[in-house]
């Protein structure tokens, strides 16, 4: 890894957003950027709705209700995203990071991990079942995309939401998976000091550093 604040990031605080256009905007960006395109981080919150991944199966979608579920072009099976929990799209040149899709998953859980320290929360990864755990419990889910070796698609982590429609359905497709939030376990509930510890945690894990820039979902023409 190289030194801390030795790459640019550009960081994108996107506030509250339905899911489908950001997720186009990280197709395009992703399509259209080149070798010297600036990585960018996108920091956001969805509208309810569930989402399910390239490996999903329907079955695990139990009673959806009002809530719309989206297939996606993500890695993974199904989750749910809402108000109150911290979504992060890491839209990296894994080429120019020097690191494969394993190194990409387990710095960025890493991130989580730390970032929970600094609250004295003791998080921990499962094999064969990528996120991040408090105990029996999962408090931030990863589904990832590589195309043209640039990642996008990214991190969702529990802060002070309502846990409710994860009893929805199969989260992750594990049947019964307990789910946990930040100011459950004792830590802060205000978003925007978890999302801010959690960028710094993730410009350590990666060596950048952060600019933060408009907060607008980019053009083509931006990447």
């Amino acid at each position: 890894m190289d030194a801390v604040g030795t790459r640019p990031l550009r960081v994108r605080q996107l506030g509250r957003q339905p899911y489908e256009p950001v997720w186009r905007a990280m197709q395009r960006f992703t399509d259209g950027r080149d070798a010297a395109t600036v990585d960018e981080l996108w920091v956001l919150q969805h509208d309810p709705v569930f989402t399910l991944g390239q490996a999903g199966k329907w079955e695990h979608v139990l009673l959806p209700g009002a809530i719309p579920v989206l297939p996606v072009d993500r890695g993974g099976q199904v989750t749910y995203h809402g108000p109150g929990q911290i979504v992060a799209y890491p839209l990296f040149d894994l080429r120019r990071l020097g690191i494969g899709v394993r190194e990409l998953v387990n710095r960025i859980e890493q991130s989580i991990i730390d970032t929970l320290a600094g609250y004295r929360i003791e998080a921990q990864r499962r094999d064969g079942a990528p996120g991040v755990y408090v105990g029996a419990a999962k408090i931030a889910a990863l589904g990832l995309r590589v195309r043209r070796g640039c990642s996008f698609h990214g991190l969702a982590f529990n802060v002070a939401m309502d846990l409710e429609p994860f009893a929805r359905i199969n989260p992750c497709g594990y049947q019964g998976l307990a789910v946990t939030q930040v100011i459950d376990c004792g830590g802060p509930g205000a978003l925007p000091v978890v999302a801010a510890d959690l960028v710094d945690a993730i410009c350590a894990q990666f060596g950048f550093a952060a600019t933060t820039v408009e907060p607008r979902l980019p053009e083509p023409a931006d990447a």
